[in-house]
């Protein structure tokens, strides 16, 4: 039951290098520096669970050998964060299986208007992928482990943070809450996204996101959703100790820790926790 994170992309909306720049990140040889647009995958007892669906999706899939996805969370309905879902249709027929996806009641409801072509009511024609919504309004288990969702502020709009075990991953967050944060102790590894250093109305900086682990202190952290101001190479001194860039490709084990019981936080059943 340990753990297993991939990160599939680790790069902001545009993704890296960005059309038509000609800056030093956009012109790196560093594969760090290389970054598709933000996804993970995560993997524990034989399953595979996909944070997002964005619009790389295929050449993340390909890049690392993924085969099999067995439900995907969604975070938020940003077009970065989702245009890649019909290639779920390539797991649908690897599998014979419809794939269940997790999300807000918004979230679920802007798919469903996004993309009639799989919700909608009349026949499906063609090749379309087979989609299972299940909202989240509170902690669920899946595959044998507790998943916790987290309301994050995302500038004038809200997105899901997740903890299962052991790891949390926040992307798009312009804060995280007390209550957030108060769900958020004991974590073996936080990513967090940390779009770059000068403000932003609806994500944290890098030195918000360091400020954010800092309280937390977690044994690792990884900053994601990173722009073209990022340089893996010349900014990686900046970071503390256990605290890295994240990059397409990089993958860690962990210990899938324990289950909370009944009465920690984060268990109760009734709504994400904001």
């Amino acid at each position: 039951m340990d753990l297993h994170l991939t990160i599939l992309g680790s790069g902001t909306s545009t993704g890296v290098p960005v059309i038509g720049c000609r800056c030093a990140v956009c012109r790196s040889g560093d594969a760090r520096n290389q970054r598709s647009r933000c996804s993970a995958l995560l993997g524990w007892d034989g399953h595979q669970v996909l944070i997002d669906s964005g619009p790389d999706l295929r050449q993340q899939a390909l890049r690392n050998a993924l085969t099999a996805v067995d439900a995907v969370l969604y975070t938020h309905a940003h077009a970065d964060h989702i245009h890649g879902i019909d290639d779920l249709r390539m797991f649908n027929a690897l599998s014979g299986r419809p794939i269940p996806i997790y999300g807000s009641a918004a979230v679920l409801q802007r798919l469903r208007c996004s993309f009639p072509y799989i919700f909608g009511d009349e026949a499906r024609a063609g090749f379309s992928p087979q989609l299972l919504p299940q909202p989240v309004e509170g902690p669920f288990h899946l595959f044998g482990r507790l998943v916790v969702p987290l309301v994050l502020p995302h500038g004038q709009g809200e997105v899901l943070g997740y903890r299962i075990g052991p790891l949390a991953y926040l992307t798009d967050c312009s804060a995280v809450p007390e209550a957030a944060l108060a769900c958020l102790q004991g974590l073996e590894l936080l990513v967090i996204g940390g779009l770059r250093f000068r403000p932003h109305a609806s994500h944290l900086t890098v030195s918000q996101a360091l400020a954010v682990i800092e309280r937390l202190r977690p044994r690792q952290a990884l900053l994601t959703h990173l722009s073209h101001d990022v340089d893996a190479t010349r900014h990686a001194g900046l970071l503390p100790a256990g605290v890295v860039f994240a990059y397409d490709g990089l993958q860690l084990r962990l210990p899938a820790g324990d289950e909370p019981s009944s009465d920690a936080p984060g268990t109760a059943p009734a709504r994400p926790y904001r």
